[in-house]
């Protein structure tokens, strides 16, 4: 207990000093320490990209928008034509319509004229059409001068669900000439005696497939029968069977193949005479290739001409140069030309009956360019070597006058060519064009000459929408004049051709127009065959009755 007594006096006297000590502290006054500074904590600024934008520089030029559009351009084999007072022909492209209408008139060498065309079905899944045709004239100046022409033809198509077209079409015309090329101040024939009358019927059918099958199929059957007959008794029946095919291995690759089966039989009129058969049997085959820079077809034809094998090559392609604007064409291709009398007929209507029907093989090696050069203007020039085995030539048969032709084959015939063409298009209310074909003959086997074939040959085209409801037509036509075979076996050569013909056709009417066309305004009197001396100026004019039915 004393222990704890003494701890006791002990802290209070410790106590009494604290007290003590913060009473003096109180008594000396309170003391504060003020701290002042001018620093502050701030982040450094960053650097940042000056983005001013400057102004653009002025652009006066006018953005030109071009598109380069495919040159299509054909060539057939010549085939001389009579020239005939025919009706203008105004070309549309517009929305497809049911369109029915009737054009008639008359002119001058008593010229009457008519055409009517009938249109039925909705120009998609399936359409019919039908056309006739009638003109005729009398020459004035020369007995006999006399022709008619008339013409009747149906075509119709469909397509069915699998998207197959079925075609079919049927033809029937009918031709009668007079055979005036003779020497009207010493003979007289009457018009029984030198009628040439002519007769072809023509039946076709064939399908194809609109889109290729599901393995890239592309598959053209067809089928064509001819029946041609004359007022001489005369027959030929003439079928023809094609079956191409065709399948691309990819987008770049394919292949074409096929065959086709041309059969003719012709009769001569007379008692006695045996049938003569020309058949034609060919197994084309070709490899495809395709890039957006260069085109090649590149095949092989094996050939029969009756028991006669020929390989004939089928090659053509096409480079472009730079872009669509030029193309380099190169070809080396043969085919034949049927030796028929419908086709003989058709080149020459006054020609005898023939006594032989050879097939023309036609070998062809050239180059050339062809595009366009502005959004309007196109061209296509081709030079080249042409030859041509047992050429149909026709000559004057001078033991009977010389009013009919018989036709003598060059067995070879070689000449250099030149053919080009060039047009230009605005829309649908504008075009000219003009082509030229030009042989340079180089070599003959059997004949002196090539009779009968024009070696310069020039044709232009206009077509002009003046307004909205006045068109003009013009067409010109040139040849050099082709030599002729004379009487004592020397030759001759007629003054060249020039025809210049000119149509213009206006609405009166909203189903009513008027038109008239003028041929030969040069009044050039030409022969296109010796002793055949053609029309003068000669002008025509008439109607047309419109009746439409619009498709919805």
């Amino acid at each position: 207990m004393k222990h704890l007594k003494i701890t006791g006096i002990l802290i209070l006297i410790s106590l009494g000093f604290s007290v003590s000590a913060i009473a003096q502290k109180d008594t000396l006054g309170r003391q504060t320490i003020n701290i002042t500074s001018s620093f502050k904590p701030v982040l450094k600024d960053a650097a940042k990209i000056n983005f001013t934008a400057a102004a653009p520089l002025p652009d006066s030029s006018k953005p030109r928008l071009t598109y380069s559009i495919p040159t299509t351009g054909m060539y057939t084999a010549y085939q001389p034509l009579a020239l005939k007072p025919l009706a203008l022909q105004i070309d549309s492209n517009g929305k497809w319509s049911s369109s029915n209408f009737i054009k008639i008139g008359f002119g001058n060498y008593q010229t009457p004229f008519g055409q009517a065309g009938f249109t039925f079905g909705d120009g998609k899944k399936a359409n019919l059409n039908l056309f006739a045709h009638y003109v005729s004239s009398v020459g004035s100046k020369i007995e006999n001068q006399n022709f008619t022409d008339a013409g009747f033809s149906a075509y119709g198509s469909t397509v069915t669900a699998n998207k197959l077209e079925l075609y079919g079409k049927f033809g029937l015309d009918q031709n009668k000439y007079y055979l005036y090329g003779y020497n009207h101040d010493t003979v007289s024939y009457s018009k029984s005696d030198i009628l040439q009358r002519f007769q072809n019927i023509t039946v076709n059918a064939g399908v194809r497939n609109v889109n290729p099958t599901k393995y890239g199929l592309k598959y053209h059957p067809d089928l064509r029968i001819g029946i041609f007959s004359d007022n001489h008794k005369a027959s030929e029946t003439d079928a023809v069977l094609d079956l191409p095919l065709e399948k691309y291995l990819g987008d770049a690759y394919g292949i074409k193949l096929g065959a086709n089966f041309d059969f003719t039989r012709y009769t001569p009129g007379g008692a006695g005479k045996q049938p003569i058969t020309n058949n034609i049997y060919t197994l084309p085959l070709a490899l495809l290739f395709k890039t957006p820079n260069f085109n090649l077809h590149a095949g092989l034809i094996p050939s029969w001409d009756n028991s006669t094998f020929k390989l004939m090559p089928d090659f053509t392609a096409d480079f472009m140069l730079g872009s669509e604007k030029s193309i380099l064409q190169l070809g080396w291709i043969m085919h034949y030309d049927k030796g028929s009398y419908q086709r003989f007929a058709s080149i020459n209507p006054y020609l005898s009956e023939p006594t032989q029907l050879l097939n023309t093989r036609v070998t062809e090696a050239y180059g050339g360019f062809k595009g366009t050069i502005t959004d309007y203007f196109t061209y296509n020039a081709k030079v080249g070597y042409v030859e041509f085995n047992n050429m149909p030539l026709f000559v004057n048969d001078y033991t009977n006058d010389g009013k009919t032709f018989l036709i003598r084959y060059e067995s070879e015939l070689q000449a250099l060519e030149l053919q080009g063409e060039v047009g230009f298009s605005e829309n649908e209310d504008f075009s000219l064009s003009a082509g030229f074909k030009w042989l340079q003959f180089t070599k003959q086997e059997t004949e002196a000459k090539p009779w009968g074939i024009p070696p310069r040959q020039l044709n232009a085209s206009l077509r002009w929408a003046i307004m909205k409801d006045l068109w003009l037509k013009s067409d010109l036509y040139f040849f050099q004049a082709p030599k002729y075979l004379k009487p004592d076996g020397d030759y001759g050569t007629h003054t060249n051709a020039m025809d210049f013909n000119a149509g213009v056709e206006f609405r009166i009417t909203k189903q009513l127009n008027l038109w008239a066309q003028a041929n030969n305004i040069f009044n050039k009197k030409y022969q296109r065959w010796n002793q055949y001396e053609t029309y003068g100026f000669n002008i025509l004019g008439g109607i047309t009755f419109k009746f439409d039915q619009k498709n919805k």
